[in-house]
């Protein structure tokens, strides 16, 4: 049976370097992140409905959504993030499941036409039997169907401190993303695991390699 397990965190909390790793394992990830930029194309389901609510005000000079732009209103007006959410939500939402779904299908048929002996070849076994669906905002917008959830959690300040220094912000601009999210303390009541990233990235490759071996051990 196919694992479906949520991944999530808060900015900057390092949830990439998870999902690199990851992949660079083998395992599936759908990205909710890319999923949106694709969305968000000329043309793309998001961009139609963006250009629609919000106006053709909100592209650059190559006919593209000017997403800094859109991201500068959306986090100065909490009314208009709001909109921005409701109707961004349903679009993503219906993708998201839709790649989920064609990915468990073709897992399944992969592992009926190629059968691994999973004692001989338990890595080569877990990657077809498990799939990570990397999302955001995955607890605050209520998403279901996981096996699992994973949260990739830092302390507070340090989500600041990485976040001044990844995007150039000041301590507010930081602060204000940072509570637009629900808080990391809130989301470990609804995670089943906790990686905790203050450390090394060497600490969470082995944090991560560990939840994978209990999963191979399970099954």
């Amino acid at each position: 049976m196919i694992k479906v397990i949520g991944l999530t965190g808060g900015i900057a909390s390092g949830k990439s370097t998870v999902v690199d790793f990851l992949i660079s394992e083998g395992y599936q990830v759908i990205d909710a992140d890319k999923v949106v930029r694709q969305l968000q194309e000329p043309d793309g389901k998001l961009f139609n409905a963006i250009m629609e609510t919000f106006g053709s005000d909100f592209t650059d000079e190559n006919g593209k959504l000017n997403r800094a732009k859109l991201s500068a209103l959306v986090f100065s007006d909490p009314n208009q993030r709001q909109k921005l959410s409701n109707l961004q939500d349903e679009i993503i939402r219906k993708e998201l499941y839709a790649r989920r779904d064609q990915l468990i299908k073709e897992l399944g048929e992969k592992s009926v036409s190629n059968k691994v002996d999973a004692e001989e070849q338990p890595k080569k076994s877990s990657v077809n039997q498990i799939i990570f669906m990397d999302i955001p905002l995955l607890l605050e917008y209520h998403y279901e169907g996981f096996d699992e959830i994973w949260l990739v959690a830092i302390p507070e300040n340090l989500q600041i401190e990485r976040l001044m220094a990844r995007n150039s912000f000041t301590e507010e601009e930081a602060k204000k993303r940072i509570s637009s999210q629900m808080s990391l303390s809130e989301k470990k009541k609804y995670a089943d695991i906790i990686l905790d990233n203050s450390g090394t990235i060497d600490t969470l490759k082995k944090q991560i390699q560990q939840e994978l071996a209990r999963i191979i051990k399970e099954k």
